[in-house]
């Protein structure tokens, strides 16, 4: 029998082609051979290159003025789980023209920007940030809480938009929060690259973040998880980090573990003014000491990020944040450089 045809043919033949573990997955040489380009980030802060937003569209409209309720001082429909922080229904144009000046604050960093489709009646597929994660050489995706009483209805549904944008441009995805997890982006950050946080609240549960912990410990990273107060959504209405050793935070609304692990990672923090609104935490690190800020919520807090050697740009994001989210919220950053 010639070895061709026997079984010690294969054993021959792979000897000479043997698999190759390392280098791993994330390193940037092979990233760029096998997924074209560098992918994902290393911190919240390093220069942002790629990120993924939903400009305000017609889907906006299926937010009312008949649906105002006073007992909470806002638009509100359970059924279709949306709420809208006035007593008249949104005015679309303001809010197109507020998020195309953010858009045009980053495209002046030299960021890309993609933009993503959102549901015809989902009004809050201008939050990207709940939608993917970026970690190290691509990306997780989350599963949304609130699901609407009909298809399209409610933010469940969001991933598979976000999904199928991460594929088309090419961005490697490394995990799909499944089975009963439930995780949104927004309450996920990057303390420094080995350290990340989790907010943990009535939308992210704890299987959500074991299966984001499972992702961060094969690339040797942590994940510190708190519980947030109350009914509070994320940690970016917490906790921002603005410089790479600097947070920006509502004192009042973090808890006192997470300034002793702060303390031990050597990262200082601007406490959010008392005067301005809270939602003024909401900002987004275009580099290193560089944020845009939704100046509509005061200037006390601004003045502290200039004090501390923080460089703001100031936008109005008056109309969007009726919505419920903010500057950092409508962003969801895909690749970001190291420094």
């Amino acid at each position: 029998m010639s070895l061709k045809d026997s079984p010690e043919y294969y054993h021959e033949v792979l000897k000479r082609i043997p698999p190759r573990a390392a280098p791993a997955f994330e390193d940037e040489a092979m990233q760029a051979r096998v997924w074209g380009r560098r992918w994902g980030v290393y911190n919240d802060v390093g220069p942002l290159k790629t990120v993924l937003v939903h400009r305000p569209g017609d889907e906006i409209r299926v937010m009312s003025g008949d649906k105002y309720d006073p007992a909470i001082e806002a638009l509100i429909d359970d059924e279709q789980q949306w709420y809208y922080r006035d007593e008249k229904a949104p005015d679309l144009g303001k809010m197109q023209a507020e998020h195309d000046a953010m858009v045009a604050a980053l495209k002046r960093e030299g960021t890309e920007v993609i933009c993503v489709d959102g549901a015809p009646t989902d009004p809050k597929a201008m939050y990207t940030r709940d939608n993917a994660i970026a970690v190290s050489g691509g990306a997780i995706i989350c599963r949304m809480g609130p699901v609407g009483a009909k298809p399209g209805q409610g933010r469940r549904g969001e991933e598979a938009y976000v999904t199928r944008k991460l594929a088309e441009i090419g961005m490697p995805i490394l995990r799909t929060i499944h089975a009963t997890g439930l995780f949104e982006g927004g309450s996920f950050c990057w303390l420094n690259e080995h350290t990340a946080l989790a907010g943990l609240s009535y939308r992210q549960n704890e299987e959500g973040a074991r299966q984001i912990e499972e992702v961060l410990a094969a690339q040797g990273a942590r994940l510190h998880k708190i519980d947030l107060a109350g009914y509070a959504m994320h940690i970016d209405g917490q906790l921002v980090m603005v410089d790479q050793d600097l947070a920006l935070i509502n004192i009042s609304r973090v808890p006192w573990r997470l300034l002793d692990t702060l303390k031990e990672l050597k990262i200082k923090w601007v406490e959010v003014h008392h005067a301005d609104n809270p939602r003024v935490a909401n900002v987004l690190a275009v580099r290193p000491g560089k944020v845009l800020l939704a100046i509509n919520n005061g200037h006390g807090t601004a003045e502290r990020l200039v004090d501390h050697g923080v460089e703001v740009v100031p936008i109005d994001f008056s109309e969007c944040q009726k919505n419920g989210g903010g500057i950092h919220c409508s962003t969801a950053p895909l690749i970001r450089d190291r420094h």
